[in-house]
């Protein structure tokens, strides 16, 4: 047979090629396995979420002219405001599964935002496993996240 030429029937894959892509599928499986971020996002995520939405609590109650508050337990956190003389609810928020929230402050564990953006101070620190994040509202109704 002249070089170059192929046989019938020869047509396909072998064993060492096969191989070398199951190989290769299971690198790129494992590095997308390793990749993926943690169910729920990072205690940094959450830490920043719950900042977000304090400051965006101490927005409301200066753009309205009536107080927020905010209350953080064991199982979440709620956001009220001030309305008709009687505080209302306006969403609770669960912490991802695993996080345990410790907060200190005048209020144990509450901040209350009044018209001017003034606040309770509130330290809340947030922890899962062995790391840590706090997030801390002054008496001026700043809201920061510390590492």
């Amino acid at each position: 047979m002249a070089c170059g030429a192929t046989r019938r029937g020869e047509a396909g894959f072998t064993l060492v090629e096969l191989m070398v892509v199951l190989v290769i599928l299971g690198l790129a499986a494992a590095a997308v396995v390793l990749a993926m971020p943690a169910p729920g996002g990072s205690l940094e995520t959450e830490a920043e979420r719950l900042a977000a939405r304090a400051k965006a609590a101490r927005d409301e109650a200066i753009v309205d002219a009536r107080p927020a508050a905010l209350a953080v337990g064991q199982g979440g956190y709620t956001l009220s405001r001030r309305t008709g003389g009687a505080w209302q609810v306006v969403a609770h928020h669960d912490w991802v599964e695993g996080t345990r929230a410790e907060a200190a402050g005048t209020f144990e564990g509450q901040t209350r935002f009044d018209a001017t953006g003034a606040a309770d101070p509130l330290n809340v620190t947030l922890r899962r496993g062995n790391r840590a994040v706090a997030v801390i509202i002054g008496n001026d109704g700043t809201v920061r996240v510390e590492r």
